[in-house]
C-alpha cells in the first residue's frame, strides 16, 4: 500500500531519530567511559584550583599577620627570627624579599655590614623576588659598599637605575653623580645632579641637595637635557 505524503514524512522523521539514537549509543558504548573520566577529570582540576586559591588567600593573610608582628619587633631593633624563618621558608615570594630587607636593614643599623651586604646580594640574585625590592637592594648594597667601590664601578653597576624615569633614580643618580666627581668628571656630574633636580618624581630632599650640588658645579638645572650615566 502506497504511504501518503504525510506518512512518508513521518516514517523518514521516525528513521531518521533512530539513526541518531543509534548514533549516539554507539558513541556512549565507545567512548562513554572515556567522557565520564574526562569530565571528572576537569571537575577534579576545578576543585584543586579552587582549593589552591583558598590556599593562597589563607597563606596570604597568615604571611601578613607573620610580617606585621616582625615589623614590631624590628621597631625596637631586633629580628624576629622565628617568624622570619616562617616567612622565608612559607611566604609569598614578595614577603620573603620583605622579611629579608628588614633582617638586613637591622644588620646594617648595628653595623654587621657583612650580614647586610650578603641579604642584599641574595635578595638582588632572587629572580622571584619583586623587581622594586631587587634594585633597592642593589642600591643598598651600592651605598654600603661605596667608599671601597672604585667610582667607575660605582656608575656601571647603577647604570640602568640611574635613568630618568626610574623610580630608584634619585638614590641612584646621586651615587653616581658623586662617582663622577671622584673621577673628576664635574660636567657629568653636575649634568646628572640636575637631572635629578628637573624629576619631579625625585624625594624632595634629594632634588633639593641636588639642585646645589649642580649650581655649585655650574650647571643650570633647567638648562640641560636627560643624560644617561656613560663608562669609560
Amino acid at each position: 500500500m502506497a504511504l501518503t505524503p504525510e506518512q512518508n514524512d513521518a516514517l523518514i522523521r521516525e528513521v531518521d531519530d533512530a539513526v541518531r539514537r543509534d548514533d549516539v549509543m554507539s558513541f556512549w558504548s565507545r567512548y562513554g567511559r572515556l567522557v565520564v573520566g574526562l569530565v571528572g577529570a576537569a571537575l577534579a582540576l576545578y576543585g584543586a584550583w579552587l582549593l589552591w586559591q583558598n590556599h593562597q588567600r589563607g597563606a596570604a593573610e597568615q604571611a601578613s599577620e607573620q610580617f606585621a608582628v616582625m615589623i614590631k619587633a624590628a621597631q625596637g631593633v631586633r629580628l624576629d627570627q622565628d617568624n622570619f624563618d616562617k616567612l622565608t621558608k612559607n611566604g609569598t615570594p614578595g614577603y620573603r624579599a620583605e622579611a629579608e630587607l628588614v633582617k638586613a636593614a637591622l644588620a646594617s643599623g648595628k653595623g654587621d655590614l657583612k650580614t647586610a651586604i650578603a641579604s642584599y646580594d641574595s635578595l638582588h640574585a632572587d629572580s622571584n623576588a619583586p623587581e622594586p625590592i631587587r634594585a633597592l637592594a642593589l642600591i643598598r648594597k651600592t651605598a654600603l659598599t661605596f667608599d671601597t667601590m672604585k667610582p667607575q664601578a660605582v656608575i656601571d653597576t647603577l647604570k640602568d637605575l640611574a635613568v630618568q624615569g626610574n623610580p630608584w633614580f634619585g638614590s641612584a643618580g646621586e651615587m653616581t653623580a658623586i662617582a663622577y666627581l671622584k673621577m673628576n668628571r664635574k660636567r657629568e656630574a653636575g649634568d646628572m645632579f640636575a637631572s635629578i633636580n628637573r624629576d619631579p618624581a625625585v624625594n624632595s630632599s634629594i632634588r633639593l641637595r641636588a639642585g646645589q650640588m649642580a649650581t655649585m658645579l655650574g650647571v643650570a638645572p633647567s638648562a640641560i637635557t636627560n643624560i644617561e650615566p656613560q663608562g669609560e
